[in-house]
């Protein structure tokens, strides 16, 4: 859902970007006098936004009110909907182990982030960790950020999540896989001194 969302954030933050570019472009064409085309709605400094005639124009009509009413629903529950997907957690709140038995039991997303963050953080080189699982319950996914230390070799570093700590969290959990993306960061620091 987080690449859908990022898609949607995107399509929509640049479309609402290009209209109000649009409209702002013209606008201030408009009231500097500039030339518009024949279609904008505004022409001068003294144009209002919509005339009394084009306000009433469609109100006698039959399907004015319901289309009106149907947009601004249809309008409204999108904007919901964008909401509330920026508000959903995206945090995996349980892992489905197989316990092979047919059945399989549940395994906490967080004591699973708990157990990796920790493992991870114990590498050489690393000062902090910290993991969020995402994706679905059967087949989660990490996102592992590092904070390395001044003199890790991120190589080795990845190297070694990759077969200790990530590998370990696979076959405890029993997952196929455990695709995982990873973020190092340099813990800042001060320069020493060289006397």
């Amino acid at each position: 859902m987080s690449g859908v969302l990022r898609t949607v954030n995107r399509v929509l933050l640049g479309l609402a970007g290009l209209v109000l570019v649009c409209v702002g472009g013209g606008v201030t064409a408009a009231a500097l006098g500039l030339s518009v085309p024949s279609w904008w709605p505004w022409s001068g400094k003294n144009d209002v936004l919509l005339s009394e005639a084009d306000r009433d124009r469609w109100r006698s009509d039959g399907w004015w009110w319901p289309t009106v009413i149907a947009v601004l629903a249809v309008l409204v529950v999108l904007a919901l909907w964008w909401l509330l997907a920026q508000l959903r957690r995206a945090r995996l709140a349980e892992v489905l182990v197989d316990s092979g038995d047919g059945e399989g039991a549940l395994l906490r997303g967080r004591a699973l982030e708990g157990v990796l963050a920790a493992e991870s953080g114990a590498l050489d080189g690393v000062a902090r960790a910290q993991v969020v699982l995402t994706g679905r319950r059967s087949t989660p996914q990490a996102r592992i950020r590092l904070l390395m230390e001044p003199h890790a070799a991120p190589e080795e570093a990845l190297d070694r999540l990759t077969d200790e700590a990530l590998a370990h969290a696979k076959d405890s959990a029993g997952l196929a896989r455990l695709p995982a993306e990873v973020r190092l960061r340099a813990v800042k620091h001060r320069a020493e001194r060289v006397s």
